[in-house]
């Protein structure tokens, strides 16, 4: 195995960090160890660590809950452990939930954009650490999506949620310990990262070595992971963004586009590292459930030169251009903010688009702040291109 994830370097020597410390695991399927063993199993079975609660985030501590969707409290049959959600009426561990918990242990897949709300999870966590004064240990896991690459704009003032709390790029190229590390320099918690050995930054997941576990039910694989950091804005206007179908994110359509027009449309740009597809699908759920979508299937042909948030804004752009009648913005819901701006975090891209802004114009928009977030991570950065 070319990489060795937190958990298995945890577990090398775990009296380090465990000792005589009460545990609860904030976890999902993604946390696994090299050879498959789910982290709760092999935390709950090793005699110099007492594990007393589990935590899941979105989808579930077994992640099997669908988008969205509220998470209830449970008991882990496995372990007889009480499981409580992060999902739903609450969204960080309470003192009630933290009681008898010395440390917290965060063992959870990300898939390196800013939206995913596995960061939102972190982020609560390492606050009830600090609330409640224990400690948060962080077993790192790889950035899928290489962690070189950083893309999009800078979340505005205003525009944090759930699915973006911090002033960070959508393509932000941290791992969950190397974000822990930035996040933590505002809350203070006791923070530790047990970090990876042998992954360098610039590698991709499926160099790793290490077994692919699906973080959301909507994220299958790495193809699917690759182009979400910019087809999850499609989420926000009323094109299925291909949930309901086995390619999430990768198809995209409605019932009144013109899958060749947009594909050549597209195609005719030149955009790096993708071809588009015409086809068609049905959706089993979500957006346009149960009819029949025609659009397009990204198909990244060089991943390293694909950008996948300025590929989404062209593919918005070319729908407003070519279907301006029939294409909408989904209204604001429960806090009255588009949610197409909280993924984008300003109201200002969904403005410049409406306007016929050209997308380089866009882009080039967001370079210096950019440049100045390439600056300032390189302080919490735990991996360097080229070595672990």
């Amino acid at each position: 195995m070319t990489v060795k994830a937190g958990v298995d370097v945890l577990l090398e020597n775990p009296e380090k960090h465990l000792r005589d410390s009460r545990v609860g695991l904030v976890t999902n399927p993604t946390g696994v160890t090299g050879d498959l063993t789910p982290t709760l199993d092999a935390l709950h079975g090793h005699p110099f660590v007492e594990l007393k609660a589990v935590f899941g985030p979105e989808h579930g501590a077994r992640g099997d809950v669908q988008d969205a969707l509220p998470v209830g409290h449970s008991i882990d049959p496995s372990t007889g452990l009480p499981v409580y959600s992060l999902y739903g009426e609450f969204m960080k561990p309470t003192a009630e939930m933290l009681e008898g918990v010395d440390a917290l242990v965060l063992d959870i897949q990300d898939v390196g954009a800013r939206f995913y709300t596995y960061t939102s999870t972190l982020t609560y966590s390492l606050q009830a650490a600090a609330e409640h004064g224990v400690s948060l240990i962080v077993l790192d896991r790889p950035n899928p999506v290489n962690g070189l690459a950083v893309e999009g704009n800078i979340l505005e003032p205003g525009f944090a949620s759930f699915i973006g709390l911090h002033p960070i790029p959508m393509r932000h190229g941290l791992t969950m310990g190397e974000l822990a590390r930035f996040v933590n320099q505002e809350i203070g918690a006791d923070l530790t990262v047990v970090p990876m050995r042998g992954w360098r930054r610039g590698m991709w997941f499926d160099e790793t070595g290490l077994p692919w576990v699906q973080p959301s039910p909507n994220i299958p694989t790495l193809d699917t992971a690759t182009v979400y950091p910019g087809a999850c804005l499609f989420e926000g206007v009323n094109v299925s963004e291909g949930r309901g179908t086995t390619r999430p994110f990768e198809c995209l359509g409605a019932p009144w586009i013109d899958g060749e027009r947009w594909a050549a449309e597209l195609n005719g740009l030149g955009l790096g590292g993708v071809r588009f597809r015409a086809c068609s699908f049905t959706p089993t759920f979500s957006k346009y459930d149960g009819q029949r979508c025609v659009g397009v299937q990204l198909h990244v042909l060089d991943r390293s030169s694909f950008k996948p948030v300025e590929t989404a804004l062209h593919m918005l752009a070319a729908v407003l251009r070519l279907w301006p009648e029939e294409f909408r913005w989904l209204e604001p819901s429960y806090d009255r903010r588009h949610h197409f701006d909280l993924l984008a975090g300003t109201s200002k891209t969904r403005e410049a688009l409406s306007r016929g802004t050209p997308v380089q114009e866009i882009v080039d928009g967001w370079r210096e702040k950019l440049e100045e977030f390439g600056e300032m991570r390189q302080d919490f950065l735990i991996y360097r291109p080229g070595g672990g």
